[in-house]
């Protein structure tokens, strides 16, 4: 759906909660003038007196209960000082007192028992004025505080995603620049002397960024999909390290589709090659495997390690850390990495909950 699309679903949505609104109030008053009308003519004053009295005072007070809540939703009293928005109540049910009694004394003139009923009625008019008018004073104050709430939620809330998405764009930008410059100081070495697989390794690092560039709306991409990514970068590195490198990528067919952070395998699959490779100089193969637990996608990737000359436990580095910072801000978990090493292999599961 388009942004003016929902916009408009918007606006529409607002306009129609506003009629609805607007329609019970407007039920509101027919009951309320029909009530009073009722009462009058029960108390045996005519039908027309009846009904402009009833008509007159029930719209007046919908009128001051109406100045009264748009009046708080600009201006609300603050705490322990309830009493002054009380003092406002009662004066505004003076005012409504007075014009209503001035209207219907000038209205109702063919009734010569009506006059002394509005006069006696007074005190009783107006402590049901200052009734109504306190409660629709109550309500708003609790309705607009309310609004205030949620307004200030939905700030708060959208504040901590565009953090989140600043931290996560930062990640991400972190990762390009160290693969960068390694993958042009391997094109660097091999323009001399073999100048295909160069010009092969620049063609495949052309590839791998263009399909990065793709990915950076941080749209979860499937499993499938991510491993043809990361195959590219794969491709890359094999060009970097020749026969000593070696892949083995297999996952379950139920896995094809489910669906992960776009290249969130490729520093764990760095920092795999960089303990695997670094410091041995025989053939090292790293092994990826996925596979579906319960609700979750879980990507194994194991590389051999020699004990003497590395340390997988501590020298994790901004590649599995980040990793790990990312899951957490998408997920809210820090219980999604875990690295183990046993019998000279060391191993690295993320979980990706299916949400």
């Amino acid at each position: 759906m388009s942004q003016h699309q929902i916009r408009s679903s918007a606006i529409s949505g607002a306009v129609l909660s506003r009629n609805k609104i607007i329609l019970i109030v407007i039920q509101c008053i027919v009951v309320c003038v029909m009530a009073q009308s009722a009462i009058l003519f029960w108390y045996g004053f005519t039908p027309a007196t009846s009904v402009i009295d009833g008509s007159v005072s029930t719209i007046l007070l919908a009128i001051a209960c109406y100045l009264i809540g748009n009046n708080l939703r600009y201006y609300r009293p603050e705490k322990n000082r309830y009493l002054l928005m009380l003092m406002y109540c009662a004066i505004l049910a003076s005012i409504w007192l007075l014009i209503n009694h001035w209207i219907l004394d000038s209205l109702v003139l063919t009734d010569p028992h009506y006059g002394e009923f509005l006069y006696n009625s007074l005190p009783v008019r107006f402590f049901l004025g200052l009734l109504m008018i306190s409660l629709m004073a109550m309500i708003s104050v609790v309705y607009y505080t309310q609004q205030d709430q949620k307004e200030t939620e939905k700030r708060k809330i959208e504040a901590e995603r565009l953090a989140r998405d600043a931290e996560l764009y930062n990640l991400r930008q972190q990762l390009q620049p160290h693969f960068l410059f390694n993958s042009l100081n391997s094109i660097t070495a091999l323009i001399g002397g073999r100048p295909e697989e160069a010009r092969k390794m620049i063609h495949q690092l052309s590839d791998f960024l263009r399909g990065t560039l793709k990915k950076e709306d941080q749209a979860p991409v499937t499993l499938e999909a991510e491993l043809e990514h990361l195959q590219l970068y794969l491709d890359i590195e094999k060009v970097r390290f020749g026969h000593r490198l070696s892949t083995e990528i297999s996952y379950h067919e139920s896995c094809r589709s489910l669906l992960l952070p776009p290249m969130l395998l490729q520093p764990i699959v760095e920092n795999a090659i960089k303990f695997g490779l670094y410091d041995t100089t025989g053939v090292v193969t790293i092994s990826i495997f996925a596979e579906c637990v319960e609700n979750e996608l879980h990507v194994t990737v194991q590389n051999p390690y020699d004990p003497d000359t590395t340390r997988p436990k501590h020298g994790t580095g901004f590649g599995l850390s980040g990793v790990k910072r990312r899951l957490h801000l998408l997920f809210g978990r820090t219980d999604l990495l875990e690295t183990t090493s046993y019998t000279h292999i060391f191993t690295t599961t993320v979980k990706i909950p299916q949400v």
